[in-house]
């Protein structure tokens, strides 16, 4: 049944489509209390996992099945979506590699990819932190590498060892920062010997404990501890909705979910899911604690649905 509503409901708006343009990309209306049985399995980003699961309490709220949401890294999502074949959304705060998506098309998956906001990496000191407010990305570097103390960094910062709180090593936001910070070389924050976690909420309790510790994780995790914590400016300039919807910080970055049109064909219920987060999520995603995605990015991905839509 669920299945026939949902062919209606792309028959319907086929022809709205097929004169779509890149700026106006409608999605059907979906009702989730149409969707109440079946599953939806969703793993990967501890970063997205706040904005999923929220999306996923509006659908519920509505009526609709309630999605399963995993918080296991984005490296560890794409191992369940394109190698294991247990999801069927993978939620990512990096873009899927090559060999991820090689691997997807191995078990007969392609990966369709939906921008679903943006995130401002937030480098993050204890509210006790009296002497740090902005860091150069050299010198982020040497904090999170080389340096011992925080007076190995800046000679009048105090003379006290730097402890550091950061994502796992399966973590999209590990492998951004390294990217971003290392040109790609984990080594050196690696052999700086940090607190690794996977849970981002550890990681902000670790930071809260010292004024001399200091990590970094998803905004949204800054904004749900901001009593307890400050964020950095980087290069001089302060993470919010302009400089990361201009991509002046430096640190800003897109976050997504993957599925796959065959999944959607043989579970209507998350294709219906998919074309509620994507209709809804821009009225949510400040909220949460992170910023939307420019226009374009949105509109490329309503594209992508209806692409997927019209190959079932």
């Amino acid at each position: 049944m669920y299945r026939t509503i949902w062919l209606l409901l792309i028959a319907a708006f086929a022809p709205l489509w097929a004169g779509a343009s890149e700026t106006d990309v409608d999605l059907p209306a979906v009702d989730p209390l149409e969707y109440f049985e079946g599953e939806i399995v969703t793993a990967g980003s501890s970063t997205v996992f706040p904005l999923s699961e929220r999306m996923a309490e509006l659908w519920t709220d509505e009526g609709g099945v309630a999605p399963s949401i995993a918080s296991i890294g984005s490296g560890a999502g794409f191992e369940r979506f394109c190698v294991e074949g247990e999801t069927d959304i993978s939620n990512a705060s990096r873009a899927i590699k090559d060999s991820e998506r090689e691997s997807c098309k191995a078990i007969g998956r392609d990966a369709i990819e939906f921008r679903v906001g943006t995130d401002a990496l937030a480098v993050t000191v204890s509210a006790e932190n009296d002497f740090a407010s902005d860091v150069s990305l050299e010198e982020l570097a040497m904090i999170f590498s080389s340096a011992d103390t925080w007076s190995d960094v800046r000679a009048e910062w105090p003379n006290v060892a730097i402890q550091r709180f950061i994502p796992g090593t399966d973590s999209g936001t590990f492998d951004y920062f390294v990217e971003e910070v290392f040109d790609e070389d984990e080594e050196p924050i690696l052999s700086a010997n940090p607190q690794l976690s996977e849970d981002d909420n550890v990681l902000a309790q670790g930071i809260t404990g010292s004024p001399y510790a200091i990590g970094f994780f998803g905004y949204a995790y800054y904004v749900e501890n901001q009593d307890a914590l400050n964020i950095l400016s980087i290069e001089g300039i302060e993470a919010n909705a302009q400089t990361t919807d201009d991509g002046s910080y430096p640190l800003a970055r897109p976050l997504y979910i993957y599925s796959d049109a065959g999944i959607m064909a043989e579970k209507p219920q998350v294709a219906a899911f998919i074309s509620f987060y994507l209709g809804n999520v821009n009225d949510e995603v400040i909220d949460v604690g992170y910023f939307p995605a420019s226009a374009s990015a949105l509109i490329a991905a309503k594209g992508a649905f209806r692409d997927a839509m019209t190959e079932i």
